[in-house]
């Protein structure tokens, strides 16, 4: 897919800069910053949906020592 975007010039400077330090084109890098920007997003909102299943009270949520204890981790010092 094509995609046009209209940056402002320091940007563009900016990634004309980092490509030319790095031997990699401005479209390389545009990509790498989406792809890496989508993974955060992603994460961030899954993580968003979680907590307000938590907060409803629709998602379970253990203690760490409960946890530790059904995988056979559980220790005496009470941590």
């Amino acid at each position: 897919m094509a995609i046009s975007i209209r940056l402002d010039p320091e940007i563009e400077r900016r990634l004309a800069d980092l490509a030319s330090h790095t031997g990699h084109d401005i479209n390389y890098h545009v990509r790498e910053f989406i792809m890496n920007g989508l993974d955060n997003l992603e994460d961030f909102y899954l993580a968003n949906a979680t907590m307000a299943r938590v907060r409803d009270g629709q998602e379970l949520v253990l203690e760490s020592f409960e946890v530790r204890s059904s995988l056979g981790l559980a220790n005496n010092q009470g941590n």
